[in-house]
């Protein structure tokens, strides 16, 4: 892979399928628990660790492939867990519908929806409050304000 290819994927302009860091064999199977059962994760859905779901501090990733995949949007968003909903690589009739179904779901459980990027959106549960980055209290002849 060339590296304004490499480039290209770690902005997110190109699909990233260089697999050549990816073992088959040790993906092939399924992780393990300590019970001997497999367990295998749904790969468009990501949730913080037990410790972060003890204290609260969860935020989940949803980067669905179709409208069916809303389901795991909602469930999360009602149990009070703000999600990131990616919709970079589904059809735009498919992320239309997505949208309209966060915009409800948001309304209905009085939280709040605001575009991150480019058809990626964060859902936020009513008891979260979203800070913005500015600095607060910067003073305005700082070091970056040299004219």
């Amino acid at each position: 892979m060339g590296s304004v290819r490499k480039a290209s994927a770690w902005l997110g302009l190109v699909e990233d399928n260089d697999e050549r860091y990816y073992d088959d064999d040790e993906y092939a199977g399924g992780a393990q628990t300590g019970t001997g059962q497999a367990w295998v994760t749904d790969p468009r859905v990501q949730v913080a660790s037990e410790t972060a779901e003890e204290t609260g501090r969860r935020i989940a990733t949803v980067t669905p492939d179709s409208f069916r995949d809303a389901r795991a949007i909602g469930e999360l968003f009602r149990d009070g867990v703000p999600v990131i909903v990616n919709l970079t690589t589904m059809d735009p009739t498919d992320a239309k519908r997505v949208v309209d179904f966060a915009a409800g779901l948001t309304f209905g459980l009085r939280g709040s929806i605001e575009r991150v990027a480019t058809r990626v959106f964060l859902l936020t549960p009513a008891d979260t409050q979203v800070v913005n980055g500015e600095a607060v209290g910067r003073p305005a002849d700082g070091f970056f304000n040299q004219s």
